[in-house]
């Protein structure tokens, strides 16, 4: 065998022996992509949000009824395996509740003072924040017979009148209202809560009642509405908030999350809440 044709085969056995470390080569570090990759997915999926399941309570305020009830469909549909209760009044009986220890998750008031008298008791989890503001409507008889145009009409001896108690956020700013106009008014009434006052002129008990414009336009036919000037002055700003001890603190978080989102935003204004 000639020298030239000894150093052609030397040639060609390192040449092969390169082509198969690189074949080898490639295959490592395949394989350690792959691998690479399938700790990236591992990882993602264990690090995903678990499923949410379970139910809340929410303490929320008469006048947050129609919007969050509908909140509420639209959560359970998007969380299968989620329920939303509610427990609806005065914010301030919702409060007092709240701080004698009834098993609660959320708490959703009328007013920053209610809301007030339960993180001055430390029972809330996080710093409530509001997320609607709410005005307030004279709710008149279908027709509105009397001719009811001011507040200061509300003062006619003739009519029959129902305002919130002034403990109640919506009696509280009714008071500030009339404050603001410089009258005095003496209701037929005080009722425990804005619905139980709108109720007062459904069932025609009464001639009108000073509620937020949320229920009015909630009520529909059933009363018409009157705007009044004085009402600037005692705009209610509505603070949400998780509560301390709350027994599904996953879900309730979720809740609220909806609530501040665009989607729980548009609900509470097509309602008539005003924005935050």
């Amino acid at each position: 065998m000639t020298r030239s044709v000894r150093r052609t085969r030397r040639t060609l056995q390192v040449a092969g022996a390169s082509v198969a470390a690189l074949l080898a080569l490639s295959a490592c570090s395949s394989s350690s992509s792959d691998d690479s990759s399938a700790k990236t997915k591992s990882d993602t999926s264990s690090s995903a949000s678990p499923k949410l399941s379970g139910s809340i309570t929410v303490f929320a305020a008469a006048s947050l009824k129609e919007s969050f009830t509908t909140l509420k469909a639209d959560f359970e549909k998007a969380h299968p395996g989620t329920t939303v209760d509610f427990s609806f009044g005065g914010s301030d009986t919702l409060a007092a509740q709240i701080t004698s220890g009834a098993p609660a998750d959320v708490f959703a008031a009328a007013s920053a003072k209610t809301m007030a008298l339960v993180t001055a008791k430390n029972d809330t989890a996080t710093t409530p924040a509001t997320f609607v503001r709410n005005q307030l409507e004279i709710a008149t008889l279908p027709g509105n017979p009397d001719r009811i145009s001011s507040l200061k009409d509300l003062t006619k001896s003739s009519l029959k009148v129902v305002l919130c108690d002034k403990t109640v956020p919506c009696g509280a700013a009714a008071q500030k209202a009339l404050d603001a106009g410089k009258l005095k008014l003496t209701p037929a009434s005080y009722e425990e809560d804005v619905k139980s006052a709108l109720n007062k002129v459904v069932l025609k008990e009464a001639d009108a009642a000073v509620v937020y414009k949320t229920d009015v336009k909630a009520a529909g036919s059933k009363v018409e509405g009157v705007e009044f000037p004085e009402s600037a002055n005692a705009i209610n700003e509505y603070p949400i908030a998780l509560l301390k001890n709350a027994p599904n603190a996953a879900v309730a978080k979720a809740f609220i999350a909806l609530v501040q989102s665009a989607e729980g935003q548009q609900v509470l204004n097509q309602a008539g809440f005003l924005k935050p």
